[in-house]
C-alpha cells in the first residue's frame, strides 16, 4: 500500500533493515517491560519491536497509516503524542520498566523529550533516530563547541550516547540531512529545585563568549570558584568548559 510521506507531518520513513535491526537491538526487555514507539509510520521498526514480546504501545498521528500498522499491532493510539497523558493512557498496563524509541521529525525533537521527562513515568531509556547535529549536541562533552545548556539539561536525567550514524540515503524521501541513534540511559538524580536549576543553567550559558563569572554577576561569586577550585577548573571559565556535574555542585552550593 503505497502511503506518499506528509512533509507537513516531517515524515522520513526509514527503509534499511540492517539499521532498522540495529536500533531494535538497542534495548533488551523482560515480557513485564512496556515499549512507547513514537511515531510507527508504516511499522518498519514496529514488525521487530513487537517480536521482543513485551507490552507494546505506540502514538501515531498520522491515520492514513492505520490499515498497515493493524497488522503488526492492535496498540496503537492515533493521536499527536505531545496533547497525550501517558499515565491516563498506560493505566491499565501493570508494566515493569518503561522503554521509548522513535524516529521523530527533527522540529519536535526537544518537545518530545521534554514531554516523556515530564510525564514522570519509570523510563529505562529511550533510543531517538534524530538530526546527526542535534544527536551531537545531546551527546557533546564539555569544551566543544556541541555543548550547551540543553546538553547539561540532558544530562540531569540521563547518560546520553551517540550509538550509530545514518545516512540520509537511508530513508524515503531522502532528507537534506544525515541522521544518528541517540540513547538516553535514565539515571539518579540529584535532589534539587529543577525549574530554579534550569533558569540558573540558562543564565550560565547566556552568553557563550563570557567567562562563567561575567553570566553570573549577580551571584555570590565566592561560593561559585570554591567549587571551581574544587573541579580544578579556572576562575576564567567559560560554561561550555564545565561538566555537568559541576554545575549542580554550584547551584547546591548556592541554595
Amino acid at each position: 500500500m503505497h502511503i506518499p510521506a506528509k512533509k507537513s507531518l516531517g515524515q522520513n520513513f526509514l527503509k534499511d533493515e540492517q539499521i532498522l535491526q540495529k536500533i531494535a537491538s538497542i534495548i533488551s526487555v523482560k515480557p513485564s517491560d512496556l515499549i512507547l514507539e513514537i511515531g510507527p509510520g508504516k511499522g518498519a521498526l514496529t514488525k521487530y519491536l513487537i517480536e521482543k514480546n513485551c507490552y507494546y504501545k505506540a502514538y501515531e498521528i498520522d491515520e492514513r497509516m492505520k490499515p498497515i500498522l493493524t497488522t503488526y499491532s492492535n496498540h496503537i493510539i492515533y493521536k499527536d503524542f505531545l496533547k497525550s497523558n501517558l499515565k491516563e493512557d498506560f493505566k491499565d498496563i501493570s508494566f515493569d520498566c518503561f522503554y521509548v524509541i522513535a524516529n521523530i521529525p527533527y522540529y519536535i525533537t526537544t518537545p518530545i523529550i521534554e514531554h516523556v521527562i515530564n510525564a514522570d513515568v519509570p523510563l529505562a531509556k529511550m533510543v531517538l533516530l534524530v538530526q546527526k547535529e542535534v544527536a551531537e549536541r545531546f551527546a557533546a562533552f564539555p569544551g566543544t563547541k556541541e555543548y550547551g545548556y540543553f546538553t547539561v539539561f540532558l544530562n540531569y536525567y540521563f547518560n546520553v550516547r551517540k550509538v550509530m550514524d545514518v545516512p540520509r540515503t537511508a530513508f524515503i524521501p531522502v532528507p537534506n540531512v544525515d541522521s544518528a541513534v541517540v540513547l538516553f540511559t535514565s539515571k539518579e538524580r540529584t535532589f534539587l529545585n529543577q525549574k530554579k536549576y534550569f533558569q540558573f543553567l540558562k543564565e550560565c550559558f547566556a552568553n557563550k563568549r563570557k567567562t562563567l563569572r561575567n553570566n553570573l554577576k549577580n551571584y555570590q561569586w565566592d561560593a561559585i570558584l570554591k567549587i571551581l577550585k574544587e573541579n580544578q577548573l579556572s576562575d576564567q571559565v567559560r560554561a561550555e568548559e564545565i561538566p555537568s556535574y559541576v554545575f549542580e555542585k554550584i547551584f547546591l552550593s548556592l541554595n
